[in-house]
């Protein structure tokens, strides 16, 4: 007798603006190559783009506005509770931008993923976002730009580096055009780092990720 199907992980995505990440993981998940369900959006800020893009596929949302909180210890607290509410297995960082508290992550070890524009361990770190990242980026030199998956850890973008893809610094740059070849590689590889962690083969050694094989 065959053993029964195991049930898809559930993924919660936290988001602040307008969610195309959001909407790369949404994709997948419809077409079939991305093996979880969605089960919560949660925003920081009312009324962004991307609440809009859940509500379009049948997502449950949550806002949590952060300014309804006295520290970033009590908000932090009130998204870990929504998260267990939601029973969520994976929780991805969606354009949210918002550093939570050690405890969010160390309740889903190895499960909570971010996605940062650039090739980290460079551009990383406090103000490290948007196009902050691509003016620095730019103003740098480097001749080569492009996105991380990494696991979240206490320290921000500081966690184990799943997956990477880089992109070309063209001579006439500015901040938009390098930031729109960065998005497209982004909405390709984190539904991929998502899936890995859904078929749970990460292989996480310190700050070394290896992906089992198929």
């Amino acid at each position: 007798m065959k053993n029964p199907p195991k049930a898809p992980k559930r993924l919660a995505v936290l988001v602040s603006g307008s969610g195309s990440n959001l909407q790369a993981l949404i994709d997948r998940t419809e077409d079939g190559t991305l093996p979880v369900d969605i089960v919560r959006v949660i925003s920081n800020v009312p009324g962004v783009y991307a609440l809009e893009r859940a509500e379009k596929h049948g997502i449950p949302v949550k806002v949590i506005p952060h300014g309804q909180y006295a520290n970033a210890g009590e908000f932090s607290q009130a998204i870990l509770e929504e998260l267990l509410r939601c029973q969520a297995d994976i929780v991805c960082l969606a354009g949210f931008m918002r550093i939570l508290t050690a405890e969010v992550p160390l309740a889903f070890p190895g499960r909570m993923l971010n996605i940062h524009p650039a090739l980290l361990p460079a551009f990383g770190g406090k103000g490290m976002y948007g196009h902050h990242v691509h003016q620095a980026v730019l103003d740098s030199g480097t001749q080569f730009s492009g996105a991380t998956v990494h696991i979240v850890t206490e320290e921000p973008d500081a966690g184990p580096i799943v997956l990477q893809k880089i992109v070309p610094v063209l001579p006439d740059d500015d901040v938009e055009s390098l930031a729109k070849r960065v998005l497209e590689v982004e909405h390709e590889i984190y539904p991929q780092a998502v899936k890995w962690v859904a078929e749970d083969r990460l292989i996480i050694k310190g700050k070394r990720v290896a992906v089992k094989e198929d």
